[in-house]
């Protein structure tokens, strides 16, 4: 369960706490003055400390003191008599994480280290999602071969400008990530970057969701309500999937491009905004303009700048850069160390036809990491890389 150092003077009361917290499932150490626990605390890592305020030597104030100047963060119970409850709400101010009168109710214990453990647990996870972050650089594109170089290259030339760009490329290859690289390099990184998945929006609610609506507009429209136009005031909107999106909306978006303005549905006054698009797509949209399917003024105004991102099939130098960054990825979520990947193993990887891209490879990843010993070899690739449906 956890670690718990009491420290009081009185053998009844450290015998009575150890008890109870060892029932628990607990394990606890007994420290029978300020000194001794100190001394402790410079060994041993702790989840919990039951501190009494007076004991010869060293009180409880002073002891919490000391603890917080050698930066334990440790919550500090403090026990306390009936005559000490001021000595009790000073070491709160201090830092103390409570405090429990005696006699000792067993109750009252049992819920301050229920709290206190929860406390702990969620600052160590914390601490650990501050670490991910800080680690890993946001957005990254992985890879060195010369057509993820020429695309690294174009996102430095055209970030800083204002141009609209269109990016396209297959499911799963990274669209999403030269469009967060872009924003991030431009002017407005400061600002916010908008995603809209037009393909996962119903027709009937695209407009709603890019121009947002007057309250009344319709049935539901109980309120007012901002679209990410609006949202996106001064920083970036991501148009995804944008060869899904209504004929209805993509002329709203057209106006919206040539004159900067928008109107909420079910309203009549216009919007000023100030967005720099990026928009994505999977389809072909010079073929889906012959079929009738996408507007091809829209499509002038939003390819300005286009940015083509390649299969993982045409950049399978990649894989083994790929392989090493996700290993490293997974270890790190997983809680576990790097696993090793033979050579044979990324040989037989860059032999398979990627359908799915970077987000396939992803998952095969973290499907081969799992069903692993400490190394990936070709015979583990070759057996599981490609999910058996039947």
């Amino acid at each position: 369960m956890g670690k718990i150092l009491i420290i009081d003077d009185e053998q009844a009361i450290r015998k009575a706490l150890k008890e109870i917290l060892e029932y628990e499932s607990f394990e606890v150490t007994e420290a029978e003055d300020g000194p001794t626990a100190l001394k402790l605390v410079d060994k041993d890592t702790f989840d919990l400390i039951f501190c009494d305020v007076k004991m010869p030597r060293m009180d409880g104030v002073e002891v919490l003191s000391k603890l917080k100047e050698k930066g334990i963060e440790t919550p500090v119970v403090i026990i306390t008599g009936h005559g000490n409850i001021e000595t009790a709400v000073e070491t709160l101010k201090k830092g103390a994480y409570d405090f429990i009168q005696k006699p000792l109710d067993l109750n009252r214990i049992l819920v301050t280290v229920r709290n206190a453990c929860n406390q702990v647990s969620l600052q160590k996870e914390t601490k650990s999602l501050r670490k991910k972050i800080a680690k890993a650089p946001a957005f990254q594109i992985v890879g060195k071969s010369k057509a993820i170089e020429e695309i690294k290259n174009l996102i430095d030339t055209v970030a800083p400008t204002e141009a609209r760009v269109l990016i396209t490329g297959g499911n799963g290859s990274g669209k999403e990530l030269v469009a967060r690289q872009l924003h991030d390099k431009s002017e407005r990184a400061s600002g916010p970057f908008i995603e809209v998945n037009c393909a996962a929006i119903p027709s009937e609610l695209i407009e709603s969701e890019l121009f947002g609506h007057e309250k009344g507009a319709f049935t539901s429209a109980i309120k007012t309500r901002f679209g990410k136009f609006e949202l996106a005031e001064g920083g970036t909107l991501f148009l995804d999937e944008i060869g899904d999106m209504s004929p209805a909306a993509q002329a709203k978006v057209l106006r919206a491009l040539q004159e900067s303005k928008i109107t909420r549905v079910g309203g009549d006054k216009d919007f000023k905004v100030n967005v720099r698009v990026f928009a994505a797509t999977n389809k072909d949209l010079r073929k889906e303009i012959e079929a009738g399917n996408f507007r091809e003024d829209l499509f002038h105004r939003l390819s300005v700048i286009v940015i083509r991102v390649p299969s993982l099939s045409e950049r399978k130098d990649d894989i083994p850069i790929l392989a090493d960054h996700f290993l490293n990825l997974i270890a790190e979520d997983y809680g576990q160390p790097v696993k090793e990947i033979t050579p044979g193993a990324l040989k037989a990887l860059q032999d398979l036809k990627w359908t799915g891209n970077v987000r396939e490879f992803r998952n095969v990843m973290e499907r081969l990491v799992i069903l692993s010993g400490k190394t990936i070899d070709e015979k583990l690739v070759k057996a599981y890389a490609v999910p058996n449906f039947s």
